[in-house]
């Protein structure tokens, strides 16, 4: 026992309970799972927006890090007074933390300022919350006076419990019952009511009658704020998103995984374009999505068809045109969000869309990780589509990794033709070219072909055959190889690899509404601007190169 421990309390009047220091150490935890709540919600809010998940949780935490010290270096002055200065601490953070969300999205949303606004977010947070662990050690000495480690250790465990408990709390209870905005704000109503409790009650004797007096109309005044802020949460909500996007918003929700948007507007002949939306990346516009469509699916079925996989495209708009052909038997559809392939279902613009193609017996749909799946898969495939959304996050980075199209080739039976979107070799060349690249190195023989589609302008596409293992290590990546020139006449692409499909269409082929085979030999055709770019390196789980290239171009898109 230390001279501390046995040291008689100058001040009787001090509250000196078990029940007092357990009511700080409660109060240590939710403050601290609130505070991690925050910087959360800042994260998943920049992923949402900005799409650079590794990005903003690098900016979000290293500021809030940084911050927290500085703040705990601003409160040493602060102590004489710890539990009025606590008070208004908690107050102030709960009503920027709670509001942090709605604010940084109207930043986006009217102001274009998305990533100053962050900057600041963060720093003003980092401060306020580093300001209360020195300033709730004080007043846990000022119940009964202890040593300084065993106090620390007492803060710190209820504060990282209370960080485990916030961060999980976040993805699996908040979001899923409030959503982003209103989550963030219950969570501000909590870590008010929390700071405010504490100080009322067991330092209460310590507040002259004015602070009381102050604190009291300050609290009313932040929990009137919040709660209205979280009243009228969902029309600020429809009212920013609408800013986002040029058209009506017709159909908007936030799932799990994104956020899905539909708009819709009607040209002046009457016509309308109903175009979907993820996390603010256009996916298509029925005004010509099926030149994109018709590009990605009709190549690859001029073959063995019996079976075709469909990774992505939970729109079914590639399904569409992959059950035109009778003699599929069977179509897998690969989709991460339900909530995507619901939509697809039931709602009347796109089930219009893709002629109902859910409804077909012979579709068979997954909701599931593609990556997860084709790990998982034992079946092959006459023909595998992979649409998957543009690779400028880390969550889609994975899915033009040579180990995704190692699974992609092992799905692929004797025969079987793949399809790969790539994006533009126009506005993004060298993602295009990095994507051919990890299909080469993944054992696939590879032509690239890309057509025009006025939504997103020229857009293109990879089409692959499985490749001996000894003909893809020989492979030259990066160089052209001769002309060749096959029995009917048409012309390979210059740039395509030894052993690649043939770029054509089916004899039995449909009516099309864009694509004949002039325009499919002149989709092979690349000019000398938007030529293979020499010394790609694949894209690896381990060393996502896509993902810096991706980022890059699109930002300039």
């Amino acid at each position: 026992m230390t001279a501390t421990d046995t040291e008689p309390d100058t001040a009787p009047s001090r509250p000196r309970s078990r029940l007092a220091r357990t009511a700080v150490l409660v109060a240590v935890f939710v403050c601290a799972a609130c505070g991690l709540v925050y910087e959360l919600a800042l994260v998943a809010l920049g992923s949402y927006l900005i799409g650079d998940t590794v990005g903003q949780a690098s900016i979000v935490l290293s500021l809030m890090v940084f911050a927290m010290g500085v703040g705990a270096l601003a409160a040493k002055p602060l102590q004489r007074w710890a539990a009025e200065a606590f008070a208004a601490i908690e107050l102030l953070l709960a009503l920027l933390g709670g509001l942090s969300v709605l604010l940084l999205y109207a930043a986006f949303a009217w102001l274009s300022l998305y990533t100053p606004a962050l900057i600041a977010t963060a720093l003003v947070l980092g401060v306020l919350i580093g300001a209360e662990i020195p300033l709730l050690m004080v007043l846990l000495q000022r119940i009964r006076r202890q040593d300084a480690g065993s106090a620390v250790a007492d803060l710190f465990a209820a504060d990282y419990v209370g960080g485990l408990v916030g961060g999980l709390a976040f993805p699996f209870l908040l979001l899923p019952l409030f959503g982003q905005v209103q989550g963030a704000l219950v969570v501000g109503l909590v870590n008010a009511a929390a700071g405010i409790g504490l100080v009322l009650t067991v330092f209460r004797r310590e507040l002259s009658k004015r602070a009381v007096l102050v604190l009291t109309g300050i609290s009313v005044l932040v929990g009137g704020l919040l709660v209205s802020a979280y009243v009228f949460a969902d029309d600020f909500e429809i009212t920013a998103r609408q800013a986002l996007y040029a058209d009506p918003v017709v159909h908007a929700e936030r799932t799990p995984y994104q956020e899905v948007v539909l708009t819709e507007s009607v040209s002046l002949k009457g016509t309308p374009d109903t175009r979907m939306y993820l996390n603010g990346d256009l996916q298509f516009s029925s005004a010509d999505e099926y030149r994109y469509h018709e590009a990605m699916v009709h190549p690859a079925m001029a073959g063995p068809r019996g079976r075709v996989l469909v990774l992505g495209g939970g729109d079914g708009l590639v399904l569409r045109e992959v059950l035109r052909y009778p003699d599929v038997r069977e179509a897998t559809l690969v989709e991460l969000d339900p909530a995507v392939l619901e939509l697809a279902r039931t709602d009347p613009r796109v089930s219009a869309l893709n002629g109902r193609s859910f409804d077909d017996p012979r579709v068979r749909t997954v909701a599931s990780d593609a990556f997860t799946w084709l790990r998982e898969n034992r079946d092959r495939y006459d023909v595998v589509l992979v649409d998957m959304p543009d690779a400028d996050s880390t969550a889609t980075a994975k899915l033009y990794s040579t180990e995704f199209y190692g699974l992609v080739r092992h799905a692929m039976a004797d025969d079987a033709r793949a399809v790969v979107q790539a994006g533009s070799p126009f506005f993004a060349p060298k993602a295009f070219w990095n994507i051919e690249a990890s299909m080469r190195a993944a054992h696939l023989n590879t032509a690239p072909y890309a057509v025009t589609v006025p939504s997103f302008g020229e857009w293109g596409f990879h089409i692959a055959s499985a490749a001996d293992q000894g003909d893809a290590i020989s492979m030259e990546i990066g160089r052209p190889t001769s002309m060749e020139v096959a029995e009917s006449g048409k012309a390979r692409s210059p740039l395509a690899s030894p052993g690649a499909p043939e770029l054509r269409l089916p004899a039995d082929v449909p009516p099309l509404r864009s694509l004949d085979e002039p325009t499919l030999r002149a989709a092979a055709t690349f000019p000398p601007d938007r030529t293979r770019i020499p010394g790609m390196e694949p894209s690896t789980l381990m060393h996502p190169t896509i993902l810096q290239h991706a980022q890059g171009e699109w930002e300039n898109y």
